[in-house]
C-alpha cells in the first residue's frame, strides 16, 4: 500500500495493518507479563521454584506456594510464555536462567524486582491516570508509606552498581575515600546507601540530607539494624535550603538529583558545601534526549517512572543536560561514564 506525499510529490509506504496491529498486541502481551511476573512475587511462586533447581510440576508448586492447583496451571503455562521459567523434562518447570538474581535478590546490581512492587502502586499509574485532567500535583509527603518502601526497594540495586563499582571509575576518589573523607548523600531515603557506603568505607564519616521526615525515620531504623549509628548523622533538608560551606570531600546522590526544584541553586549549594578537590556524583537514570531513543526497551521503562515524575512537577533529564549543569556551575573535569540500560554517571570536582 503507497500513497503520496503532497509536499514532494513521491510515493511514500505506509505500514500494513497487520503490522500495526501487532505493535498493539506485543503492548497487550507485555502487560501479562508484567502481571505474571507480579502475581509470582507476590504469591511466592518464585521462591518456591528457586528451593528447587531441578524443577517442579504445577500440582507441586501449588503445594510449595500454597496456592490452589488449576490456577497455578494456569500461571505457569503464562510465565513459561513469558520466558520467566524453563520446563524441565516432560511437566516440571524451573527458573530460566539469572531469573532468581534479576527477581529475588535485591542485593544483585542487576535486581529488576523491585520495578514490580513500584509500578503496582496507585502513585504511578492510578493517581495519574485519575488527575490527567486536572493536572493536580503532590509531593513526597503525601504519598504512601508503601509506595517509599517499593522505590526504596528499586534504589538499592543502583548503589549496589555505584558502591564500589562505579565509584572505582573516578579518578582518585576511591582513594580519598578509603584515606578517610567526609561524606554528605542528598535525599537519602530509607538509609540503604549510607549503609552500604559506611561499610565499605570503615574511615569516612557520612550524613544523609532528606527533606522528608518519614524517609529519614526509616533511615535511622536501617542505619541503627546495622549498627552504624556512632558514624552516621543526618539532616532534614530540602536540596535547595541546604546551607554549609568547604565540610565534604563527596556529595553524591542516587536516582534524585532530577526532583531538584531549583537544580540551579541547588547544584550552587552543593559546591559551597564541598572542600576544594570535593567530588559531586550524580547516579541516576539516563533519559533520552531525543524522541527516537524513546522507543528503546530501557527508555519506554523511564517512561513509565515519567508519570509519577509528572506528579510531583518534576522529569527525567538526560546524561547530557546534567554534564551541561556541572560544567556551567564552575565544576572541574566534568565527565560521565554508562554502569547499565537504566543507568549513568555524572560526575565533576571542585
Amino acid at each position: 500500500m503507497t500513497t503520496t506525499d503532497p509536499a514532494k510529490s513521491t510515493p511514500t509506504a505506509q505500514p500494513e495493518v497487520p503490522e500495526q496491529a501487532g505493535k498493539i498486541l506485543a503492548h497487550f502481551a507485555g502487560y501479562v507479563g508484567f502481571k505474571t511476573i507480579e502475581m509470582g512475587l507476590n504469591n511466592g511462586l518464585f521462591e518456591a521454584l528457586r528451593q528447587h533447581p531441578d524443577g517442579l510440576t504445577a500440582d507441586e508448586l501449588a503445594s510449595e506456594a500454597n496456592t490452589e492447583k488449576f490456577y497455578t496451571g494456569v500461571w505457569s503455562k503464562a510465565a513459561y510464555g513469558a520466558g520467566i521459567l524453563e520446563q524441565s523434562g516432560a511437566d516440571k518447570y524451573v527458573l530460566a536462567p539469572h531469573m532468581d538474581k534479576l527477581l529475588l535478590d535485591s542485593d544483585f546490581p542487576g535486581y529488576v524486582g523491585g520495578i514490580v512492587s513500584v509500578f503496582g502502586q496507585p502513585e504511578i499509574f492510578d493517581k495519574f491516570d485519575e488527575n490527567l485532567s486536572s493536572g493536580k500535583r503532590t509531593w513526597w509527603d503525601e504519598v504512601s508509606p508503601e509506595f517509599i518502601g517499593a522505590v526504596s526497594g528499586t534504589g538499592r540495586p543502583f548503589y549496589n552498581r555505584l558502591i564500589p563499582g562505579g565509584l572505582s571509575k573516578i579518578p582518585g576518589l576511591v582513594e580519598k575515600l578509603e584515606a578517610g573523607a567526609s561524606v554528605l548523600e542528598l535525599a537519602s531515603g530509607a538509609g540503604h546507601g549510607l549503609v552500604k557506603m559506611a561499610k565499605q568505607y570503615p574511615n569516612i564519616t557520612i550524613t544523609g540530607l532528606d527533606g522528608d521526615a518519614y524517609s529519614i525515620t526509616l533511615a535511622r531504623g536501617t542505619v541503627a539494624d546495622a549498627g552504624l549509628t556512632d558514624r552516621v548523622s543526618f539532616m532534614q533538608s530540602t536540596l535547595e535550603d541546604l546551607d554549609e560551606h568547604d565540610k565534604y570531600d563527596l556529595i553524591f546522590v542516587n536516582i534524585s538529583w532530577h526532583e531538584a526544584r531549583d537544580i540551579d541553586l541547588a547544584t550552587d549549594n552543593v559546591r559551597n558545601a564541598l572542600n576544594p578537590g570535593g567530588y559531586f556524583v550524580i547516579s541516576d537514570f539516563p533519559f533520552p534526549d531525543d524522541h527516537e531513543g524513546l522507543r528503546t526497551v530501557p527508555a519506554r521503562v523511564m517512561s513509565g517512572i515519567q508519570y509519577f515524575e509528572a506528579q510531583i512537577d518534576d522529569q527525567l533529564v538526560s546524561t547530557e543536560t546534567f554534564v551541561k549543569l556541572l560544567r556551567d556551575h564552575k565544576f572541574d573535569g566534568v565527565d560521565s561514564f554508562i554502569i547499565s540500560p537504566l543507568h549513568n554517571v555524572i560526575y565533576g570536582r571542585k
